[in-house]
């Protein structure tokens, strides 16, 4: 009789921890978090270039369902860059991807640091390290026909020639839209660009990379480097230097995965 008590009792333990287990995972599901997706997308844009630089992917973003801001950089100074950056991350109302193109890199790169901000993307961008400048990031690529197309004033700030801008810039869109890009070129602070970071946040965050083969603006090789560097995920693209209005569907693509997998551990 006592063993066949014995074998009741392991018995029922047994059908009880099996229902635990069986419990167990579906208990877990209903705790862990609906989404890790973030939501909030902030783009900055680069030098001779403003808010529109993003005109093509705010509406793919939106239509993703994202909350997206563009920053509207001065191009005074990193300093204010980051400044203007870091006021539009306070704004949002939960963890953000960090979007920067060209220029835009280094500013992201300082400004990353915000604690809402989740993973970075960097578009045809400088991804400079901590104690380097833009310039320095890119001298030893070589200067690109771009950047021989710049031109600077007594104030020290720098424009592109129309022939830069349509030839070297933005040579990969119609040539309408080259002339928008053009016609909102914004004058760009040119000491800024030998302003030393003093952060760089991809060594703390996870980054995205679009290198565009095309660039004649910035080295493709030192997009490629900067990817390396950072160890990011990269997408390499036939694009220009604008790659996010030359193919914002597959630029969208990559913001997209950041948002995705920047909260996954």
């Amino acid at each position: 009789e006592d063993s066949m008590l014995h074998e009741i009792f392991r018995a029922t333990l047994g059908t009880g921890a099996a229902l635990a287990f069986a419990v167990m995972p579906s208990l877990a599901k209903a705790q862990r978090p609906a989404t890790t997706k973030v939501k909030n997308i902030v783009l900055v844009h680069g030098a001779f270039a403003d808010g529109t630089s993003w005109s093509k992917i705010i509406p793919i973003l939106e239509a993703r369902g994202y909350h997206v801001t563009a920053v509207q950089n001065p191009l005074t100074s990193l300093a204010d860059d980051v400044a203007a950056t870091k006021r539009i991350l306070a704004l949002q109302d939960g963890p953000a991807i960090l979007v920067g193109h060209s220029w835009g890199g280094a500013v992201i790169t300082q400004a990353g640091d915000d604690e809402k901000v989740a993973g970075l993307v960097y578009v045809a961008a400088y991804a400079p390290d901590a104690g380097t400048s833009a310039n320095e990031t890119s001298t030893p690529f070589g200067v690109t026909p771009g950047q021989k197309a710049i031109t600077v004033d007594a104030q020290h700030f720098a424009a592109l020639s129309p022939e830069g801008v349509l030839e070297s810039f933005a040579q990969g869109l119609p040539m309408q839209e080259r002339r928008l890009v053009l016609a909102v070129q914004g004058q760009s602070y040119g000491p800024m660009f030998d302003e030393k970071l003093t952060v760089a946040a991809w060594k703390g965050k996870p980054s995205w990379h679009v290198i565009s083969s095309q660039d004649r603006m910035l080295p493709p090789a030192m997009e490629q480097a900067g990817a390396k560097k950072t160890n990011g995920k990269a997408v390499v693209l036939p694009t220009c230097h604008v790659a996010m209005l030359e193919e914002p569907e597959k630029v969208a693509d990559l913001i997209d995965d950041a948002a995705t997998h920047a909260l996954v551990k």
